[in-house]
Parts: structure tokens; sequence; C-alpha cells
């Protein structure tokens, strides 16, 4: 008899331990943890854009007759951009992933109008420094849409979680988890990296 209450008693633990873990204990915060990662990516693309623009904007501004509003724009999205800071804390606060969603856009707009206007300086695109920096520039518009991308499945992922049973029973008791906002486009075309077009 005291053999089975022994038996049973080690039974009982590992089931237990079972149950918790089906309750989101560990799967809660692996998740998150998983969707702030790829939000560290999604910074270290913009980043990466950030720091180019500079060189493109000293390189364009050779360009006889370069309309200096035009430089300036791009000048001051990038400063404005740059004020926003977004931490992986916050990514549960829509109105500060709104923030600094606006403030990316508005680079990408600046981005955008500055690549229309260097279309008009042949002397410009024949460059090979700004040649490579318009390659830089797209590659890093793919890597940002994809960071996107990734970032927003594992927000997917960790949003069901919370919200699906057993997970969400941890996640409301233990964690107090609340909801991961996604990343979306400002504008319909706000995620089309600029075209790149070297006469061609």
């Amino acid at each position: 008899m005291t053999m089975s209450y022994r038996s049973a008693r080690w039974l009982i633990v590992p089931a237990a331990a079972m149950s918790l873990s089906a309750c989101g204990i560990n799967s809660v915060p692996t998740k998150e943890e998983a969707a702030k990662a790829k939000w560290a990516d999604v910074q270290a693309a913009y980043q990466r854009r950030s720091d180019l623009i500079p060189n493109l904007v000293e390189t364009v501004k050779g360009a006889a007759g370069m309309e200096k509003a035009t430089l300036e724009s791009v000048i001051q999205a990038r400063a404005s951009a740059t004020q926003v800071q977004l931490k992986t804390d916050d990514l549960d606060d829509p109105a500060k992933v709104e923030a600094f969603r606006q403030a990316q856009g508005n680079v990408t707009g600046a981005l955008g109008r500055l690549l229309a206007v260097s279309e008009q300086y042949p002397d410009l695109k024949s460059q090979d420094r700004y040649a490579d920096l318009m390659t830089s520039l797209d590659s890093t518009e793919t890597k940002i849409n994809q960071a996107i991308r990734d970032y927003n499945i594992s927000v997917q992922d960790y949003n069901t979680t919370i919200r699906t049973f057993p997970d969400i029973i941890g996640a409301k008791i233990v964690h107090g988890a609340k909801p991961m906002t996604p990343y979306e486009a400002v504008s319909p075309n706000a995620e089309v990296a600029p075209k790149v077009n070297f006469g061609q």
C-alpha cells in the first residue's frame, strides 16, 4: 500500500509540471522573447538605412542644381525618425508603435522624392559612389520588409498563444500578458522599396 502511494506521488509531480507548462508558463515568455528579437531585427534594418542617408545626401549634394529643399527634407525626416525610439516593452502600446511607424514612413517618403529628383541628373547616376549607395539602399529596404514580415509573424504567434486555451491561463494570471502591436505600412505604398533605376 505504501509503495503504491509513493508511486502515485512520483506520477503526480510530472503530471503537475506538464499541466503547468501547458498553461503558458513557459510558452508565453518564450514567444514574447521571440517577437522582441524579431523587433530588434526591424530596428537594425532601419538603423542601417539611417546610416546610409548621410552618405547618400552628401553624394547627391554635389549634383549641380540639386534642389536644396529636397535634400533638407531627407535630412529632417532622418533626424526626426532617430528621435522616435520604440523599446521592446512598448510593443503592446499601439500609440507608440504608430509614432515610430509614422516617423519611418516620413523617411521613406523623403527618400522617394530624393530618388525621383536625382533621376534628372545623368552625371550623378553615372558616379560609382552613387550607384553603390543606391544598391545598398535597395538591399536595405528589402531587409526592412523581410524583418517586418518576420516580426509580424512572430507577433501573430504570440498574440494567438496568449488568447487561446490553455496558454491564456498563464498569460493572464502569471504573466499579465498584453497583445503586441503588429507593424503595418503607413500608407499603401510605404512598404515598397524606393525604385532604383540606373537608366539601363
